[in-house]
């Protein structure tokens, strides 16, 4: 799909210079092209590539995907436009054939999708879908994972789309062919086959993210006995919903054993053990009164030029990071997951992988020690692994200063004050306490920040945290006293009697300020 997005390109360029050539071509203006053609093959190359518009599945394009590719090729013809200027300062090209480039461009990639998508939905002879969708309201954030790849997939995930934005999310597709593995399907990724479920929960748990249904869009006489005993097992071993839209539709006239609408029983993670006993509250006239500082403007034009400074001066260090990465580790050398950002909104966050997989061949899952290479201990003692979220800061995502963003299990309504702000690269608990303080303590320090964040504080948080990068983490006793101190003057939250400051770090010292 690649070399063929790349061919359709290459044949718009040249069709648009035998245009701009009135159709009459001589071999010296025809040499005096050839450059240009080679620099428009290696930006398509690399624009379609990184962007993943090759991996869309044509039959189930839609707008967005249109709107992706019309951007996708105007940066491939600046690209182009860039490459040849750098080689010959377009000597012989016309200023003119970018422009008309563009516009057959467009067309025929476009114009390619959404005819072959048109002559599919006529051989199929079906109707208009959607219409005729009338599912229930679901609880808020679902997520949700979608068996099958169908006609009644897509009018599901159209239905998902307009009928409950912000409420159910989709993951992703899972296929019954490794033809479809990769690639898209209306924006959403394909991410293995039926009889590999499992191990794409267990991956996507790694990712910070847990599944709350599985939707299957295929008939369950359609299934294969494999698919079907996974779908079973995966029912009854961790308690996720299976949801078989036939039979919901009312299509289907027999009911499959395996359909279950009990509620979910997960076993709860070690993290959420502990009760949380610190709420803090924020009166809604503090609240209107932290909007309203101009700061957070400033702070966020201040963090996009320097992220993107910091991005082009360490570029090559990151390409030589990425490079060791696939050599001690393999491929992919981005790790995400997802975590709670600015107001809760899901973010995904990125790390250079310091880990190997998280199960070994056999599918048994690995401890940390057994995972963590040479490499990723020194990536994560230099705090090299967090550049990667450069890209969030740019993005808006994220801030070179606020509170370090938790995976969703850790992060409890009780504390939610501290995603007022956006997330930080390093913040203000990190620099005092680490690590090695309990939530708690990490939590009145985030909202502490959240309450008192200025210019001269976000200094000297990132020159706290280079040293802490050279010297190693050690715990402010007076820090935090201050900030239970002030955040209870505020009444926004009181310490517990009999708290103390814990940590595990041997040789200890308490430091003042």
């Amino acid at each position: 799909m690649l070399i063929l997005d790349v061919s359709l390109l290459c044949i718009s360029t040249a069709f648009a210079f035998i245009l701009r050539e009135n159709f009459e071509i001589t071999v010296p203006r025809f040499l005096e092209f050839v450059p240009y053609l080679l620099a428009t093959m290696i930006a398509s190359l690399v624009a379609f590539s990184v962007s993943g518009v090759n991996r869309t599945i044509w039959r189930f394009s839609s707008g967005p995907d249109y709107l992706r590719v019309m951007t996708v090729v105007a940066a491939a013809v600046v690209g182009a436009t860039a490459l040849t200027f750098a080689w010959n300062r377009l000597e012989g090209t016309s200023r003119s054939l970018p422009f008309i480039q563009l516009i057959f461009g467009v067309a025929l990639l476009v114009g390619a999708r959404a005819l072959h998508k048109i002559s599919h939905d006529f051989r199929q002879h079906r109707k208009a879908f959607g219409a005729f969708l009338q599912p229930a309201s679901p609880s808020p954030q679902i997520a949700l994972l979608v068996v099958g790849i169908s006609k009644l997939t897509e009018a599901y995930l159209q239905a998902v789309s307009e009928l409950a934005p912000g409420r159910v999310r989709v993951v992703g597709l899972v296929g019954s062919t490794d033809r479809h593995v990769g690639r898209l399907v209306a924006s959403h990724p394909v991410l293995g086959e039926t009889e590999e479920l499992e191990s794409i929960l267990d991956d996507l748990e790694v990712h910070g993210v847990t599944i709350d249904r599985i939707v299957v869009a295929s008939p369950v006489q359609s299934l294969r006995d494999p698919e079907r005993e996974t779908l079973l097992r995966i029912e009854r071993s961790r308690g996720i919903r299976l949801q078989f839209l036939v039979q919901d539709l009312g299509f289907s006239l027999e009911k499959p054993g395996a359909v279950s609408h009990g509620k979910r029983n997960r076993a709860p993670r070690p993290s959420d053990s502990g009760s949380q006993n610190v709420s803090f509250h924020i009166a809604p006239e503090t609240l209107e009164k932290i909007a309203r500082r101009r700061y957070w403007k400033f702070k966020r034009g201040v963090d996009f030029l320097l992220a993107l400074s910091a991005l082009i001066i360490l570029s090559p260090f990151l390409l030589i990071s990425a490079a060791c990465v696939a050599a001690s580790i393999g491929f992919p050398v981005l790790f995400w997951q997802q975590r709670p950002g600015l107001g809760g909104k899901p973010l995904r966050l990125y790390k250079f992988r310091t880990m190997k997989a998280a199960h070994s061949p056999d599918g048994t899952r690995l401890s940390d020690a057994e995972r963590v290479s040479r490499l990723g201990s020194l990536m994560r003692r230099l705090r090299f692994d967090e550049f990667p979220q450069l890209f969030n800061i740019i993005r808006g995502d994220m801030a070179i200063v606020g509170p370090r963003p938790l995976l969703h299990w850790e992060q409890t309504e009780a504390q939610s004050a501290r995603l007022m702000v956006r997330p930080g690269l390093t913040g203000w608990a990190q620099v005092i306490g680490g690590r090695d303080i309990s939530s708690d303590d990490k939590a009145a320090l985030d909202v502490w920040y959240v309450q008192n964040a200025n210019l001269r504080l976000d200094i000297e948080i990132v020159l706290r945290t280079i040293v802490m990068v050279f010297f190693g983490e050690r715990i402010s006793a007076r820090d935090i006293e201050k900030a239970w101190c002030d955040l209870g003057q505020s009444g926004i939250a009181r310490r517990p009697a009999g708290a103390s400051i814990k940590t595990q770090m041997a040789g200890f010292t308490a430091q003042a300020g």
